[in-house]
C-alpha cells in the first residue's frame, strides 16, 4: 500500500491558506504510508510531465487534522515519488488544529 488510505474530498474545515500561506510554512520530510489522499484520480498529463512544477509549489500541501495527514495538493509528486521507490517525500505540512 502506497498510502495510508484513499480518500474523496477534504473531510477537514476550510483553512483559508493561500499560496502565500503555504510558502511560509518550511517542508519537512512525511511517509507516504502516513498520508490520506483528497482526490481518487490523477491527471495523467500532470504526472508524467518534466515540468509540473513550473507554475506550482514544489512541494506537497498536507494539512494535519485529528491526527491524520491530508494529501491536500501534490498528490501527482507523492505518486511520482512512489514509482522511483521512495518511501519519503517533502510537503508543506498545516497543522490545522494549532491554528
Amino acid at each position: 500500500m502506497i498510502f495510508k488510505r484513499v480518500g474523496d474530498g477534504r473531510p477537514y474545515p476550510d483553512h483559508g491558506l493561500t499560496g502565500r500561506g503555504w510558502n511560509e510554512i518550511a517542508p519537512r520530510q512525511v511517509r507516504l504510508s502516513e498520508l490520506v489522499t483528497t482526490k481518487r484520480a490523477l491527471d495523467l498529463d500532470t504526472l508524467l510531465a518534466e515540468d509540473s512544477t513550473i507554475f506550482g509549489d514544489l512541494f506537497c500541501h498536507v494539512v494535519r487534522w485529528k491526527d491524520e495527514l491530508y494529501l491536500e495538493d501534490g498528490l501527482h509528486r507523492a505518486v511520482r515519488a512512489a514509482l522511483q521507490q521512495r518511501h519519503v517525500l517533502h510537503a508543506r505540512v498545516y497543522d490545522l488544529e494549532a491554528s
